[in-house]
Order: structure tokens, then sequence, then C-alpha cells
């Protein structure tokens, strides 16, 4: 199976007062085409680092220290700003978690639905059937007049439907979802997901799909990315990674999802510790500090250890503890 993105190597550091801080650091992952890969990881992990890098729209103080990022095989990373023009919008598209926010409040669904169309040469009447087209496929009701409405004229789940027609109605190769359903309620957070599998089975594109929300991983992804303070610290198939975690901070993440409590608690489960200061990220594994497992070898850094195909953890006892 080919991928639709492969990412290797990737470090990204900001310029801050205190010094570069290493937001990013030798992250790698593959997205295969057809298939839908989970980004997890408490805040501060560098997911929406990784969201800008592979957009190429980060801050002025941030800068690619190292590493690829290629869409079926074209190299992103230094691509001329045109080129990178052309792809945004028609071969990576996005979904965005508040779409409040990502909207346009001034102008109209149907004139942001025909914006998104200006590399189509096609008449305008045509452009606006198919906008009408793509907001009924995801289950807006008069879906004609929804064209001509403004987005604070719809509920929450309304405004995301609208963002996810306008993100898939290009039929782009890669659809990055960042936390799309984190402002709506659990009924509409399944219709969400639902939709986006759909979605997906038609038009065949490969999704990143980022989230803190373990449950929303496990129902909609094929595989999953785990990361910690700017490193993935381990990757496999859902079933895998999320039955047998191959890494202490994999497993103390499952451990404190409320969704697993039987019980009531007077406090939620947590990690003990803080994240480590990334303008000075301490040698070794970079979750040694919190980790209850471990020793002096934790000093130097732990490669990737395979532990099922497909499935690999960066800690020094991850097959041991398997086993």
């Amino acid at each position: 199976m080919t991928d639709t993105l492969n990412v290797a190597g990737l470090t990204v550091h900001y310029q801050t007062r205190e010094g570069a801080l290493q937001a990013l650091r030798e992250v790698a992952l593959n997205v295969p085409a057809g298939q839908i890969v989970g980004i997890v990881g408490e805040s501060g992990c560098g997911k929406s680092t990784l969201i800008n890098a592979l957009l190429q729209l980060m801050p002025e103080n941030a800068r690619i220290a190292a590493g690829s990022i290629r869409l079926q095989a074209e190299e992103l990373v230094r691509a001329p700003p045109r080129r990178l023009r052309d792809l945004r919008g028609r071969d990576i598209a996005v979904v965005f978690q508040d779409p409040m926010t990502s909207l346009n409040p001034v102008l109209t669904i149907g004139r942001q639905m025909l914006d998104v169309q200006y590399r189509d040469r096609r008449p305008r009447a045509a452009k606006l059937a198919l906008a009408a087209a793509m907001l009924g496929r995801v289950g807006l009701p008069d879906p004609v007049a929804k064209l001509g409405a403004y987005p604070h004229e719809l509920s929450g789940g309304q405004r995301q439907r609208v963002a996810i027609a306008m993100a898939v109605m290009m039929r782009p190769k890669l659809l990055i979802a960042d936390e799309p359903t984190t402002a709506l309620d659990a009924t509409l957070e399944v219709q969400i997901i639902e939709l986006l599998r759909e979605l997906q089975q038609e038009i065949g594109c490969a999704i990143l799909f980022i989230s803190h929300h373990l449950g929303v991983i496990a129902e909609l992804c094929d595989r999953v990315v785990v990361m910690y303070a700017g490193e993935a610290v381990e990757e496999g198939p859902v079933h895998d990674v999320f039955l047998s975690p191959g890494h202490p901070y994999t497993a103390r993440l499952i451990e404190c999802d409320p969704g697993r409590m039987k019980t009531r608690v007077a406090q939620l489960p947590a990690i003990p510790g803080n994240l480590p200061d990334l303008t000075d990220p301490p040698p070794g594994c970079i979750f040694r500090a919190r980790c209850d497992s471990a020793t002096e070898r934790c000093a130097s850094h732990p490669g990737h250890v395979a532990l099922a195909p497909g499935h690999w953890a960066a800690c020094h006892f991850a097959a041991k503890d398997r086993a």
C-alpha cells in the first residue's frame, strides 16, 4: 500500500527569548492511502505544530531544522510558495476545531464555497450546484437555502458540517481533521465521526485525525501515533496500541481516560509531574522524569522497539513489558 503522506525525521524549533524551543524532534509517521491515522497526546505534545508544518503555514519564529514531508512523493519542505498555494485546499484540506473561527463571519456559506472552487473554470451556476450537493451530502437540510446563510445563523454542528463539506468538495488526497468534534456534544460527535468515515470511503482520501479523545481515535482510526513532548513515542494499529500499549506514557494515557472508569471517584486520574522544558530537553527518554519504571538505562535515548508487525514503541523495556 502506497503512502499518501510520509514524514521523516521532522524537527521544528521556535525561537524564543529563552532559546530555541524544540517543539518537534525527529517525528516520523506515514499515512497510507485510504486509511485514517490518528495523532493523540496531551496538550503540549506538538500536535498543532505538526499540522502547521504539514501545511507549511508556520509563524515567523518557527523553522524546520531537519526532516522531510512528502505528499505522494512530492517534497513540501522548502517547496515554492506558489506550489504550496496550489496544493492547499485541493490536495491537502483541513477541518479545524472551531468552524466559527475558520469560517468568515461576514460572507455567506455559498460565497465561501465558491471561493474554494476558484481554480475550477466551470460556470458559477455549476459551482453553486456542487456546493449545494455537498451541503446535502453532509446532512444539512434545505442545502440550497443554506448557501445564503451566514455562519452565525447555523448551529455548531451545522457549521462543522459546512466546514467538512468545504474540505472534501475538491476531493483532496489528504484531509487533516484538527479535533473536529471537540466543541460538539456527544450525540453530534458520533454523527460527525460516522460522516467522516463515510466520506473517506467515498472519496478514497487519507485522513490524519488529530485528537486528545482516545474514544474517538479508537472508534474512527485504523492506526494511531502517540506523541509526547514533541516526540512520537508509539505507533501501531489502534487495536494493538490500545489493548497492548508498549510505551509507559501510552499506558498511563489510557488509564487516565474517564471513559474507562466504572465507579465514581472524587478525583480523576492524572499522570504526575509536568512536561519537560523543551528549550533544554533532558537527555535520554523524554518521559523518564514521569515514568514509574525508569532506570539508569533510560538516560540513553531509546530506539524504536518492534512489538508486532507495524507496531513499535520508543522504550528500552517495551518488548520486555509486553512479554
